[in-house]
C-alpha cells in the first residue's frame, strides 16, 4: 500500500482538503493518505519549507508527497514531479521545491504537462499529480512521465558564515513561541571546532551553552538547543521566547511585497548571530 502525504495552504476548514483526498482515492483506492499540515503559509516559503521538510523526513523510502501550496503564483504549462532523497514529490513549479531540498543536484525532476483545454483548478492539478503517483506505483519510471526540467527558484535561505561566526535567520516560531533558526547542528559544530561561543539575540541577550532539554535551565530562563529536526532553537523554559526576547518574523503581507530578490527576502528575518572564540 503506497503512502501519500498531503500538505497544503488550504486550512482545515476548506472543503478542498477532503476533495483532494477523494481524488487521490479515486485514482488509487489503496493510497494510504497521511496529512502533514494544511496550515502552511502561501507566501512565507522558508517557514513552509521547514515544516514540509521536517515533516516528510521520517517517512519510508519511495513515499509520495503531494504539496499543494501557492499553486497559482504564476502561469505555468506544467507541474513538477521529483525523485529526491528516495522520496517522490509532486508540486507546482513555484520555487518551493529547491527551498525544501537544497541538494537537488542528485534529484530527478520532470515536468508534468498540463492540458490547456482543462480549467486550471486545484482539483485538476491534483488529478495530474495523482495519476503520476499511480503510474510510479505501477512501475513506470519517472523519466517516462515528463521531460527533464530545472525547477524555478526563489533562492534558498542559507546561513552566512564569517571567520569567527555564523549569522542565521529565524524560519519558524511555533505555538509556544519557541524560535527556530536555520542553523543545523552539523553547521554549528563544523564552524565551532570545539571553541567557546556566544549566541547574540536582539537587545544584546546572550546564550553561551547548548542545552539538551528545556529543563536544563531554571523556569523563566532562556536557552538554546538543537530540536528533533536538528535545527537551532531558542526558547525560554515555561516562557514565550519570541515575545519576551523580541524575536519575530515579518507579516506575510510584507513578505509578499518584497519577493523580487533573494537579498530583499533575506532582510525580512530577524538575524541570530553566533560568535566563536577561544
Amino acid at each position: 500500500m503506497a503512502i501519500v502525504t498531503f500538505s497544503s495552504d488550504f486550512s482545515n476548514q476548506n472543503y478542498l482538503v477532503g476533495a483532494v483526498k477523494g481524488i487521490l482515492l479515486q485514482t488509487n483506492p489503496n493510497f494510504n493518505i497521511v496529512d502533514i499540515s494544511h496550515q502552511l503559509s502561501s507566501f512565507n516559503y522558508p517557514q513552509s519549507a521547514y515544516l514540509i521538510r521536517t515533516g516528510i523526513l521520517h517517512f519510508p523510502k519511495e513515499t509520495f508527497h503531494l504539496l499543494l501550496l501557492n499553486l497559482f503564483d504564476e502561469h505555468s504549462n506544467h507541474l513538477l514531479l521529483a525523485h529526491v532523497n528516495n522520496q517522490y514529490i509532486g508540486c507546482a513549479d513555484n520555487g518551493l521545491l529547491p527551498m525544501i531540498f537544497e541538494e537537488l543536484n542528485n534529484a530527478i525532476v520532470v515536468a508534468l504537462p498540463i492540458d490547456n483545454q482543462e480549467p486550471k483548478t486545484t482539483l485538476y492539478f491534483t488529478r495530474v499529480i495523482a495519476h503520476a503517483f499511480n503510474n510510479l506505483q505501477k512501475g513506470t519510471p519517472i523519466e517516462k512521465l515528463g521531460k527533464p526540467v530545472v525547477p524555478k527558484s526563489k533562492g534558498t535561505f542559507p546561513t552566512f558564515e564569517k571567520d569567527n561566526g555564523i549569522d542565521g535567520q529565524i524560519i519558524f516560531i511555533d505555538n509556544f513561541e519557541n524560535v527556530v533558526v536555520n542553523i543545523t547542528r552539523e553547521v554549528f559544530e563544523a564552524k565551532r571546532k570545539g571553541r567557546k561561543f556566544s549566541i547574540i539575540l536582539k537587545g544584546n541577550e546572550v546564550i553561551d551553552k547548548i542545552s539538551e532539554t528545556y529543563a536544563d535551565v531554571p523556569e523563566g530562563e532562556k536557552l538554546a538547543l538543537f530540536n528533533s529536526a536538528g535545527f537551532l532553537e531558542i526558547a525560554i523554559n515555561k516562557g514565550n521566547a519570541a515575545g519576551l526576547l523580541g524575536l519575530q518574523l515579518f507579516s506575510e503581507k510584507e513578505i509578499q511585497l518584497v519577493q523580487q530578490t533573494t537579498m530583499q527576502r533575506n532582510l525580512l528575518y530577524q538575524t541570530v548571530k553566533i560568535f566563536f572564540g577561544d
